[in-house]
């Protein structure tokens, strides 16, 4: 009788996102240099902000906390990803897997809510310019930063822990190009409804109510942008709100496409490219938004190129 038994001991396959031919050893290199450009890209925006101390704002710490989780959520992907694949192997085991599930949706999760903590950041400096050093204060700003990463942690550590526990008794070959709930889920040999309408309520609780937190200050702001008498000031909040609004799209757009469709409308090749675009492409964007049509973050970069090139010269 086949063995029923849960993933102890079983390693899972990932059958990957590129096969062997030259089109797509040719995108498995570009996935590799888009990895190693997120890396520096966000590594430079933490050290940006940690080295200059115009950079010592609320939302500038957030933004520093969002590089460091697109930093990790790429860490948490590729390397294994890009092992596997010059390695011509496909297994992970049952730690590995639920590590990666446990990882991504701790950060997935984390950046819900980070995101709508900036939002609000930016709604109390364009509403409430005034008052912004009380109602952004420093203790406001590390609760909400904490706050992210523990509702991230919590929800990541409740779906892999619930993930694993199902017995996957047929087919251990998971078709993706790493252990995502939903595609793993489809392989148990159990009665996942009960599982899957919880995930639906978590992606709820984690999707749309830091959605809606976040339209509501960007209507707010956007109420308040038009009343603005200076041009100049119109000018600044938009840009600035743009490029937070264009953050917002790519990741929620991403993650709703995944987790919030029926099951009748899923294709596993669809999936994969989305989950390829919110996992490695938009962890590069993010640096490359922020900064360039950031005027301080550009005049910081120029100030560190300088010193640097000072002290090399010394």
């Amino acid at each position: 009788m086949e063995d029923t038994n849960n993933t102890t001991g079983v390693y899972f396959i990932l059958l990957g996102l590129f096969n062997r031919t030259q089109t797509h050893q040719f995108l498995f290199s570009m996935v590799l240099i888009i990895f190693f450009t997120s890396l520096m890209g966000n590594g430079l925006m933490i050290l940006l902000i940690h080295a200059d101390p115009r950079l010592h704002t609320p939302m500038y710490f957030l933004l520093s906390q969002l590089s460091f989780m697109d930093m990790m959520l790429v860490s948490t992907i590729v390397p294994k990803m890009a092992a596997n694949y010059l390695m011509d192997t496909k297994s992970i085991s049952p730690i590995g897997c639920g590590a990666q599930i446990f990882l991504f949706l701790t950060l997935g999760g984390g950046e819900c809510f980070l995101l709508a903590a900036m939002s609000y950041d930016r709604y109390v400096a364009v509403c409430h310019p005034l008052r912004y050093p009380i109602l952004m204060s420093q203790r406001l700003c590390l609760l909400m930063t904490v706050g992210s990463w523990l509702f991230g942690g919590i929800d990541g550590l409740m779906q892999a822990g619930a993930t694993l526990s199902f017995p996957y008794c047929h087919s251990k070959e998971i078709n993706h190009f790493f252990c995502e709930a939903p595609s793993l889920v489809r392989l148990a040999c159990a009665d996942t409804t009960i599982f899957e309408f919880f995930m639906y309520i978590c992606c709820i609780l984690m999707l749309l109510i830091p959605l809606s937190l976040i339209l509501t200050s960007y209507s707010l702001i956007l109420v308040a942008v038009l009343h603005m008498q200076s041009a100049a000031a119109r000018k600044k909040a938009f840009t600035t709100c743009s490029s937070h609004l264009a953050v917002v799209g790519l990741f929620y757009g991403t993650l709703m496409f995944i987790y919030m469709r029926p099951k009748s409308y899923r294709s596993v090749d669809h999936d994969k490219v989305v989950s390829a675009f919110y996992t490695i492409f938009t962890p590069v964007l993010n640096p490359l938004i922020y900064s360039v049509r950031n005027k301080e973050v550009k005049g910081a970069l120029r100030r560190w190129l300088v010193k640097s090139f000072m002290c090399y010269k010394l």
